[in-house]
């Protein structure tokens, strides 16, 4: 299996760092934009979309700040990998930013953008954000 390349996207938020955090963190939240539904037990969402599902555990989560997750695929180098949100306001503008850092196939990373690009959007919508 060839290695996965590590890229991140920037996006401007207009939202405080605590409100954007609940819809980065929680099942309810992250139900809201990034899957059709998210339950969670311990340290362990499990993502739905149509008739499939998806599993992660979160590795570090930082409040109002950052959160980690892996997916749990049964792939041998799954812990390789990560995909993490991480919120950022400059001190004297006050402008808040969401980097998402994910992993793809390199012939794959164009369209993984496309996806965030997407699901940020939905998430800009939901949060009343431009």
């Amino acid at each position: 299996m060839s290695q996965k390349k590590e890229f991140t996207l920037e996006y401007d938020f207009q939202s405080s760092p605590q409100l954007l955090f609940q819809y980065l963190s929680t099942p309810s939240g992250l139900s809201e934009w990034f899957s059709d539904d998210v339950n969670y037990r311990g340290e362990k969402y499990t993502f739905f979309w149509g008739d499939s599902e998806e599993y992660a555990r979160v590795l570090s989560k930082k409040s109002n700040e950052k959160i980690r997750f892996q997916w749990i695929n049964g792939e041998s180098d799954e812990e390789d990998y990560f995909f993490e949100f991480k919120i950022q306001m400059d001190e004297i503008t006050k402008d808040v930013s969401l980097i998402v850092t994910d992993f793809s196939e390199e012939n794959e990373i164009e369209e993984a953008k496309l996806l965030w690009n997407s699901l940020v959007a939905d998430l800009k919508q939901v949060l009343g954000s431009s």
